[in-house]
């Protein structure tokens, strides 16, 4: 016993305390191994599609998703031609809800069935590409200066909804709004033809021509028959597309950016909230997010600031008388704008130096700036009597913007007292709700819950009950009654309270 070495009691733990470790290992890989075998067996816990790894991510910016639409291009479809009588067809599905659904047809009953008509290339893929394969070799300006190419982008909103409606199922994410192949399933029918784009891409007549023909496909379909159009949704974004033929198409949903009242852009009778639903522009500047909200908040040393045409028509006209009384005013930045790239940053930088910023009426009651503003984290200051805005039956823009009236606005050192007096608590608030208001006026690809597209969706979903109520009316009532309401016997277009 005497040359036998026996361990030391260190020894012993240090060996126990690897073997622990070795078998905790061991143990540990078991486990993991064993769940990997029942999750690739179970299929409840099957691994997501292919698809949905490879899925996007989102981006705001039109040429870059236009670049990515049209490289996938075309989609393909299986949808079903109309049924020998759709108008029957659409009365058994109909019927069939009404018995099986106990909302329907409420707005909260499920998503919007929308029918996506496959028009001939020369309406829709073939004006993208013209788009994009002219987009850097010219330098087009419109009659009053503005960039050709920028106002298609600032109007492109039936791009983006049409793009997120034909896109894959495994890439959508919106839930309010779901692309159905048959079209007695369809609560409304949507007509992807590029008014814009034609408009301002193609000869002046060539352009009517196209739009003859757009209208005369359209309303040669079985659907806008049965409806005269009632139920089915067109873009009309920029106010002189689709001009030379609109009084065809004025039952149809019309998607606008704002309802002029003065028969200027819209003749009486063709647009109003009943049927129509507003959409925001297209923003200019790229989005401040909470982030850059804080971080530019000392830095807002601009009281009140505009950044654009100084000269306008129609409602516009204010724009002048403005400039009159701010152009001495102590911390307020009124400049004659600029187009393209240098235009544009100066504008974002303008904004994101400034408190507030000014948001008169242009040529129509809207503007673009106002949504320019709106994700600069400026709070805008809405002069324009006569404006509707985007999603209004959903948004309140009391929380993030301010309303003057014409005539207060121009009266001598009463506007600037105004902006001055409002503290900064209010100010600290409307600035968080811009942040969290951004979203609804960025459009993106794949389109984003709570952004423009899913608004503009549940807005028409509103309007459902109405827009079968006239389908119904017409088919029953008497052509020659004198109790049809014409659209020349409803209200105006305006903000005032009746």
């Amino acid at each position: 016993m005497a040359g036998k070495q026996f361990p030391s009691p260190m020894a012993h733990a240090r060996h126990a305390s690897v073997s622990s470790r070795r078998l905790l290992a061991a143990a540990g890989a078991l486990v993991l191994l064993s769940a990997a075998y029942f999750l690739l067996r179970s299929p409840s816990s099957a691994r997501p599609p292919a698809a949905i790894l490879a899925s996007p991510s989102p981006t705001t910016s039109f040429l870059a998703s236009l670049e990515r639409f049209l490289a996938a291009a075309p989609h393909p479809s299986a949808s079903a031609p109309a049924p020998g009588d759709l108008d029957a067809a659409i009365r058994a599905q109909e019927e069939a809800r009404l018995h099986g659904d106990p909302a329907w047809p409420a707005p909260a009953a499920g998503p919007l069935r929308v029918y996506v008509y496959e028009m001939p290339s020369k309406f829709t893929y073939d004006l993208l590409r013209l788009f994009r394969d002219s987009y850097r070799e010219t330098d087009n300006l419109t009659s009053n200066g503005s960039p050709v190419h920028r106002l298609i982008e600032q109007h492109s909103i039936d791009y983006w909804l049409w793009a997120d409606l034909i896109a894959p199922k495994s890439q959508r994410l919106l839930k309010s709004v779901v692309r159905v192949k048959r079209q007695e399933e369809a609560d409304v029918f949507y007509v992807p033809f590029f008014t814009t784009i034609s408009y301002f891409l193609l000869e002046k007549q060539e352009c009517k021509a196209l739009y003859r023909e757009a209208l005369k496909w359209v309303t040669d379909q079985p659907a806008w028959q049965r409806s005269e159009g009632r139920d089915h949704v067109i873009p009309v974004h920029h106010p002189w597309s689709f001009k030379s033929v609109r009084r065809f198409v004025k039952k149809a949903i019309w998607l606008l950016p704002d309802m002029d009242s003065t028969g200027n852009w819209y003749k009486p009778g063709q647009v109003y909230l009943e049927k129509d639903v507003i959409l925001p522009y297209v923003p200019n500047v790229d989005l401040c997010d909470s982030k850059c909200v804080s971080e530019t908040q000392s830095k807002r040393s601009i009281l009140l600031f505009f950044r654009g045409r100084l000269k306008r028509n129609a409602g516009g006209k204010i724009r002048s008388k403005l400039v009159e009384e701010l152009k001495s005013a102590q911390d307020i930045v009124i400049e004659e704008g600029s187009a393209g790239a240098l235009g544009k940053a100066a504008a974002q930088h303008g904004m994101r130096k400034s408190l507030f910023c000014l948001s008169p009426a242009g040529d129509t009651p809207s503007s673009a700036r106002l949504f320019d503003a709106i994700v600069s984290g400026c709070i805008p200051v809405i002069i324009s009597d006569e404006l509707e805005l985007p999603f209004e039956g959903i948004l309140d823009y009391r929380e993030i913007a301010l309303f003057v009236s014409s005539n207060d606005a121009v009266q001598p050192g009463w506007f600037v007292k105004y902006l001055r007096r409002i503290d900064g608590k209010r100010i600290r608030e409307m600035q968080y709700n811009l942040v969290k208001f951004s979203r609804h006026f960025l459009y993106s690809s794949p389109a984003q819950p709570l952004g423009p597209e899913d608004l503009t969706w549940r807005m028409i979903a509103g309007k459902l009950l109405n827009i079968k109520l006239h389908i119904r009316r017409s088919q029953r009532v008497v052509r020659e009654s004198r109790s049809i309401c014409a659209c020349e016997c409803r209200v105006g277009n305006t903000t005032r309270m009746l």
